[in-house]
């Protein structure tokens, strides 16, 4: 079950990666120049509201120090990247190795 549910995130995750992808390739040909769009642009241009709602409560409860060191340099990176390396993430959680039976005659 546990499984199942992080292969669905995997897939919404790579569904959002692949739209963000699209996203930066059309403003790259609009553009005649490589577009990538970080993802604190992309969450501020979603929303603000919330954006600003997570950095307040990471700032509280966690540490200034995550979110200027890790989360600030995750929110630079490029939006699609960011949710493809999240999908390959989830997807390694949920994924199940085929069992070889070694001792089957062949």
């Amino acid at each position: 079950m546990f499984r199942f549910i992080f292969r669905l995130a995997a897939m919404v995750a790579l569904s959002i990666s692949v739209i963000m992808a699209v996203i930066d390739a059309t403003r790259s040909v609009a553009a005649s120049a490589l577009v990538m769009t970080p993802l604190n642009a992309s969450w501020l241009a979603v929303s603000t509201d919330t954006r600003a709602a997570f950095e307040s409560y990471v700032r509280a409860k966690a540490s200034p120090l995550l979110w200027d060191g890790v989360i600030a340099f995750v929110l630079g990176q490029p939006g699609f990247a960011v949710f493809a390396v999240l999908a390959f993430l989830l997807y390694a959680v949920g994924y199940r190795r085929q069992r070889r039976n070694e001792f089957a005659a062949t």
